[in-house]
């Protein structure tokens, strides 16, 4: 054991043991300087810098731009390549990879060497890689550049070691797969077709060798021609001259006969025996006009033509449709002896396969699904039905047209909540896709959860959405969850919580509400006679607000304007749904417009299952609900937190003119809270020019809502942080609309700030004042002022009263600064181990009464007792910002250290973490790096770079959809 004088990698400063810092303290970065500490506390020091290594360990999501398709049918092994280089090798779980060409040229084309661990990638340089897949990181071992001829595409038979590469020119090169060198052979364009013609056959566009005689390859050219060569005897055996340009080729097992697709939107049958005309010429999808004539189609870009045992051959086809309608959706046509079926896909048709059961193509092939590989998405049907449905994919895959917005990283989470989410989502099963397994590539996906379904389906160009202009209104911002109670909190764009408990019964309920006022500046004053007529800030029992049928006014609700405000974005469903098992909403809390304007989105929430509390919060104030009792316990805004221990000297600011003056000299920000659902002044004392707290300077415009092409943000963040996240046309706007800046100690930039944002908040076990002798629960705040606040609560402690009797809540004062908007918060014992929060014990509330077991809360503390015992008093608390990092010893709530973790940048994200059975501090900052600050005790800071372990939990958005995933961490590393 050392003696613990700097916390978290010499946490360091001068900052004096009052309450009040100053927002400039602290030395400089890496330059810690001592303070003196109340006592000693003894930390063991276990990190080194050997704890942290830098590994890549899974990338997800469908791959950006894909361009090419192959799949290994023996070892069931998926490769995608995209236009900036990538290839993506995905197969059963354990089996995901990513390989980046150094060129960053496109991927045109992928081989697979079937069963044999290796796949040939041609790119938009004209230069074949040969991968080896056999080993835990593939790397490339021979690579080919062709210098004077454009590759346009490649063929490997099946167990051959010859690689046919057909070029722009109209040449075939063969290539030895071995060792990866030309052979020598060339079969030139002027020597495939006859000598008499005299015009060029275009590119080669198909290669591919005779299923009765591997020797005989055929050659297809853009131009119409096809070419049989015999490559022993090296002369063409026949030659096929059609006035339509060919895109694909297809044989038959047999090998007597073969297909191709044409620009015209025809397929054309070839028989070997007689090559000098078509026997069968088809237009799938051409009518016949009026005066006789088809109509004119879209090219066939690409057919299939597979034969089965036991019944018809299927023909495959994209595209061929007519031209007689604009706008239709990309299709993928399966004609099955009379019978043609039409699928529309979402996004357009990249390349698609037909997955047989054998690999021999001179075998019947007994075709069991296609896999479409779409721009954004991988589709694959089945082929074994015949309605051929569709495989319910065990991910979605179009993350690029519906981007994540939120993820979140979950750890020691209790053993059984991973089955049981696992056996609740598989019963989740939509109708109408195949019952059969995803045959192709999969990870296991626990459990789905789609937001939307807590609201009415707004309609077109109805509602406070439509109004904002918003493509996503149901879209996640954040999540909260309490693996061991098994509660779970969304925050959704719309300025909406959803509260959700886990239940393994479905259920028959009705979904409570509640609306909450949070959107008054200020500067905005309320007259006794609004406030009258305000159920918001009226009395009307201890359970206000009211469900959410009954919408509280606003003041403007006497004119007819006004009477579009104190409404939510949002419709709850006020109907009783029934809800499956699993995650069932049982609470939704709605942010309210006030004088025409939306609420701001929320910037942060945290919620607590052993005090039964929810906390949010957003740039104009802070609110705690009683999610028990269904009941907003307080609403208050960010100004009226301090009270009189505000640090800022701030000057008072002219009303708006569309405000009313009253003379009653309060001044409650439009915004008084509420206790216990009774509305009380926070101050209750009078305004007057000794006591200026409100922000002085220019009205600055309202945060605005996320419009078309601008992508949400978690929670409050620096404006050089918005400036790297949004497009350039947006950097001045969202300057401008920033709520969260990074802060210096001048007080004119502090005057610049017209809000004043909550942007972290934690609930857990302290000292919520100074002379308090045993931590109770309390409420840490965090704004984008680097100002921490402390908010202590009583919460009844039998379980009859806490569900009858009031929560207490009310703010202590305890302020304390920091550079920069607050991030996290942390508690620690005196011996530098990590406090879990409190946590109700997860029951199902749904489940079947039991006479012998009463329904109770079971509630798990944890107390810092034996820290008391050991160093007669507290804990510390650790808060991170923007730019530094303090611990705090509680209750005296004296700063012991601090440190400056940047200068240069700012942190994204931070957490206190356990490593090695030791706790340290991860930072991810805007520059890219991530450091890692530890307990040490010598003044020295040694950040470390560091990438996270596998994931073993990931939450995110897609589709207003919660998906839990389990990610094994047996991947392999890349």
């Amino acid at each position: 054991m050392k003696k613990f004088r700097k916390v978290l990698d010499g946490l360091t400063t001068s900052s004096p043991g009052g309450t009040i810092g100053t927002p400039s303290g602290g030395s400089a970065a890496g330059t810690p300087t001592a303070a003196p500490t109340p006592k000693e506390i003894d930390v063991q020091e276990t990190l080194i810098s050997e704890n942290f290594q830098l590994c890549k360990t899974v990338r997800h999501g469908f791959p950006y731009q894909p361009t090419a398709l192959a799949f290994d049918p023996v070892q069931k092994i998926l490769a995608i390549g995209s236009r900036s280089g990538g290839v993506r090798i995905l197969g059963r779980p354990g089996v995901d990879c990513y390989c980046q060409h150094e060129s960053g040229a496109a991927v045109l084309q992928l081989q697979f060497l079937i069963n044999e661990g290796a796949l040939v990638t041609a790119c938009a340089d004209d230069t074949l890689h040969l991968w080896n897949l056999r080993q835990r990181r593939p790397a490339v071992l021979h690579s080919l550049k062709f210098n004077r001829e454009r590759i346009t595409f490649c063929h490997l038979p099946f167990q051959s070691k010859w690689l046919y590469v057909g070029t722009e020119r109209g040449n075939t090169h063969i290539v030895n797969i071995e060792s990866f060198v030309l052979s020598g052979y060339v079969i030139m364009w002027n020597k495939a077709i006859e000598l008499s013609t005299k015009t060029h056959p275009g590119p080669v566009v198909h290669l591919s060798d005779s299923p009765k005689d591997e020797g005989k390859l055929l050659i297809g050219f853009e131009s119409g021609t096809v070419v049989q060569w015999d490559l022993r005897a090296k002369k063409a055996d026949f030659r096929i001259y059609y006035d339509e340009a060919i895109h694909s080729v297809s044989w038959h097992h047999e090998g007597k006969t073969f297909m191709c697709s044409h620009s015209d939107g025809s397929l054309t049958l070839w028989n070997l025996r007689n090559t000098t005309k078509p026997f069968q010429v088809t237009f799938p999808h051409g009518k016949i006009q009026k005066d006789g004539r088809k109509e004119s189609c879209k090219p066939i870009l690409k057919v299939e033509y597979k034969t089965s045992r036991s019944s018809e051959p299927f023909v495959i086809f994209s595209g061929g449709l007519s031209y007689d309608k604009a706008g239709r959706r990309p299709t993928l046509t399966i004609m099955h002896g009379k019978a043609i079926t039409v699928l529309e896909m979402d996004y357009p048709i990249v390349e698609f396969m037909v997955l047989c059961e054998t690999p021999y193509i001179n075998e019947v092939q007994d075709p069991y699904a296609v896999v479409v590989l779409l721009e954004k998405d991988l589709i694959v049907v089945d082929l074994t039905q015949s309605n051929f449905p569709v495989f319910e994919n065990p991910y979605p895959m179009d993350v690029h047209e519906s981007p994540v917005t939120c993820t979140a990283y979950f750890a020691d989470c209790p053993p059984d909540i991973i089955p049981i989410l696992y056996s609740i989502g598989a019963k989740h099963k939509k109708t109408g896709y195949s019952q059969k397994e995803w045959p192709v590539i999969t990870l296991q996906m626990l459990y789905k959860l789609k937001t939307s379904k807590v609201f009415e389906k707004p309609k077109p160009g109805e509602g406070r959405a439509a109004e904002l202009g918003e493509e996503d209104p149901f879209a996640v911002q954040m999540v909260s969850w309490c693996p061991q109670s098994r509660i779970f909190c969304v925050v959704g764009i719309s300025a909406h919580i959803i509260l959700y408990r886990f239940s393994k019964y479905d259920s028959n309920t009705q979904i409570v509400s509640l609306e909450v006022r949070l959107q008054c500046d200020s500067e905005d004053i309320i007259t006794p006679s609004e406030n009258e007529n305000n159920p918001c800030f009226s009395e009307p029992g201890p359970h206000s607000p009211q469900p959410h049928h009954q919408h509280p006014a606003s003041p403007g609700s006497r004119t007819p304007e006004g009477a579009k405000d104190s409404i939510p974005c949002l419709k709850v469903k006020d109907r009783v749904v029934r809800v499956p098992p699993g995650y069932q909403s049982e609470l939704v809390i709605q942010l309210l417009w006030v004088d025409g304007e939306p609420p701001p989105q929320i910037t942060s929430v945290d919620i607590n299952s052993a005090y039964g509390l929810l906390a949010f919060g957003n740039c104009n104030g802070l609110a705690v609900v009683d999610y028990l009792q269904k009941t907003v316990l307080l609403c208050i805004s960010t100004l009226d937190l301090y009270g009189a221990t505000d640090p800022y000297q701030r000057l008072t600011r002219s009303p708006r003119r569309n405000r009313q003056s009253t003379s009653d000299g309060f001044c409650c920000s439009g915004l008084k809270y509420h206790v216990n659902g009774h509305c009380t002044s926070p101050t209750s004392q009078p305004c007057s020019a000794g006591k200026p707290r409100i922000p002085m300077g220019p009205e600055g415009p309202r945060l605005t809502r996320r419009g078309p092409g601008r992508p949400p943000f978690r929670k409050a963040q620096s404006a050089a942080c918005m400036e790297i996240s949004l497009p350039v046309s947006h950097t001045e706007e969202s300057r401008e609309n920033s709520f969260s800046r990074s802060r210096s100690s001048s007080v004119s930039s502090i005057d610049r700030d017209t809000k004043e944002a909550v942007t972290t908040l934690q609930f857990g076990e302290s000292y919520g004042r100074k002379n308090d002798v045993l931590p109770g629960p309390c409420l840490w705040v965090g704004t984008s002022l680097g100002v921490v606040l402390l908010i202590p609560m009583s919460i009844p402690i039998d379980h009859e009263e806490r569900m009858e009797d009031s929560v207490t809540v009310g703010p202590s004062g305890a302020v304390q600064m920091l550079k920069g908007s607050v991030l996290r918060f942390a508690f620690l014992d005196c011996s530098g181990a990590l406090i879990q929060c409190p946590y109700e014990v997860w029951r199902d509330q749904n489940a079947p009464e039991d006479s012998d077991r009463p329904r109770r809360r079971k509630l798990v503390h944890f107390s810092p007792s034996s820290s008391q015992d050991a160093c007669g008093e507290g804990h510390l608390t650790v808060v991170c910002s923007e730019r530094q990092a303090k611990v705090f010893l509680m209750p005296s709530q004296s700063c012991l250290f601090v440190h400056n973790i940047t200068e240069s940048s700012f942190v994204l994200r931070a957490d206190v973490v356990s490593v090695c059975n030791s706790v340290c501090l991860a930072c991810f900052c805007a520059n890219g790096h991530v450091m890692m600050l530890r307990y040490d005790h010598k003044a020295s800071s040694r950040p470390f770079s560091y990438m996270s372990s596998p994931i073993f939990l990931l939450l995110y958005h897609k589709y207003f959809s919660m998906i839990w995933w389990k990610i094994s961490s047996s991947f392999p590393k890349m």
